[in-house]
């Protein structure tokens, strides 16, 4: 997850004394795209979090938020962060499975030899976040994705081309289903939905909601098999662009294009989604959303190439994007600790019009709690806490020195 090496040599393993986050053998840009990735995605789950029936109440609330003064503010400030982010680090992955190809090539590697070793690593990761943190964990999505693209890097360009356009259509012809499923399904009142009762989240313990989670596994898992084919078209598209050079003087072209792409992207995502509402958030989050994403990586891609300074935002952007995979547990952990009834609670007291400012306050204040932890934790260390579980874990399964 957090790949951003150009020089192989310089990844010599372990837990020593960080470096400077802009030494030359770094692509920042990468970094900072994983870091607003990081917090972007904290800026969907946030609503999650900070909603009284957690994922539950928030997949109820879709397209049906209380008319109090803040509903316009909540209705943009939700579709700003939704689909992009998520967008923004599936592509972040499979820029690093490119770049963690390209080591073993030089390396004299075979590829992608020991690499399932670490996409079995990654699974473990997701499983143990989603039965003990959030249930909306990605994780065990893109260690499976993760598997099946790296043999598919190992194939021709033409081969690749073929399977990202094949993905891309399984994906588009998934969407378009839905569509006619609702399009033509038959319009009924419906009986309110039910408040959870027992609530876990609001009154239950951190091990009623474990048991929970493990209850309905499979309900919560459906958008992981859902979005399978787009992660893999993703995985595939990011892996090209990073071989093309995204990241160089040589892709201004192609940052070109993706940057009219997202600038064409956003608005329609923006407008259905604030007009519309969540009636139709399928379609934004999984449909539009990951070609403004696009456009994102490439703005960023190319503020970096004319701009080569990081800069104060950067850098503290950058050291979350380094400890990408400890901050995105962390996030969860902390909300949950400051929301769910196991922590503060804060989340049951709140009164539905204070929701919007709350769930703001939330988000700021996690976010500086990530931000923080990232820049003192690397003041020490090279790698962050997960990460170097996950590449100790790995060294030893792989009997690698």
């Amino acid at each position: 997850m957090t790949e951003s090496i150009v020089d192989p040599r310089s990844d010599t393993g372990g837990q020593h004394r960080a470096q400077a986050p802009a030494r030359p053998s770094r692509l920042v840009a990468l970094d900072v795209l994983r870091g607003i990735a990081i917090l972007g995605t904290l800026g969907t789950n946030i609503w999650i979090l900070t909603n009284p029936e957690g994922l539950v109440g928030y997949v109820q609330d879709l397209g049906a938020s209380p008319e109090t003064g803040w509903m316009w503010a909540e209705r943009v400030l939700q579709q700003v962060a939704q689909g992009k982010f998520l967008g923004l680090l599936t592509i972040m992955f499979g820029i690093g499975l490119a770049i963690q190809q390209r080591s073993a090539v030089r390396g004299g590697r075979r590829w992608p030899g020991k690499y399932p070793w670490r996409a079995g690593l990654l699974f473990l990761d997701g499983v143990l976040n989603f039965v003990l943190v959030a249930e909306f964990d990605v994780l065990m999505g893109y260690a499976a994705t993760g598997l099946v693209v790296a043999y598919l890097l190992a194939t021709s360009e033409r081969a690749q081309r073929r399977w990202l356009i094949a993905a891309a259509s399984v994906h588009t012809l998934l969407l378009t289903l839905i569509g006619l499923a609702i399009a033509f399904a038959p319009q009924t009142g419906g009986a309110p939905d039910e408040p959870l009762d027992p609530n876990p989240y609001a009154d239950g313990s951190f091990w009623d909601l474990v048991v929970f989670r493990l209850e309905h596994a499979a309900t919560f898992r459906v958008e992981a098999i859902f979005v399978f084919a787009m992660s893999v078209a993703l995985f595939l598209a990011g892996a090209r662009l990073f071989r093309a050079g995204l990241f160089t003087a040589e892709g201004a072209r192609i940052r070109k294009r993706l940057m009219v792409l997202g600038a064409i992207a956003a608005p329609i995502d923006l407008g259905a989604g604030i007009v519309v509402g969540g009636d139709i958030v399928v379609f934004t989050r999984y449909g539009v959303a990951p070609f403004v994403a696009l456009g994102l990586l490439a703005l960023v891609a190319e503020f970096y190439v004319r701009r080569p300074r990081v800069g104060f935002a950067g850098r503290r952007l950058s050291e979350v994007g380094r400890t990408a995979l400890s901050c995105y547990i962390l996030q969860n952990l902390v909300a949950s600790g400051f929301c769910y009834g196991w922590g503060l609670g804060w989340a049951g007291a709140v009164s539905p019009q204070a929701y919007v400012p709350f769930t703001i306050g939330v988000y700021l204040l996690v976010s500086l709690i990530i931000v923080t932890a990232a820049h003192l934790w690397l003041r020490r260390f090279e790698r962050g806490p997960v990460e170097w579980l996950w590449h100790t874990g790995y060294r030893f399964l792989a009997r690698e020195r």
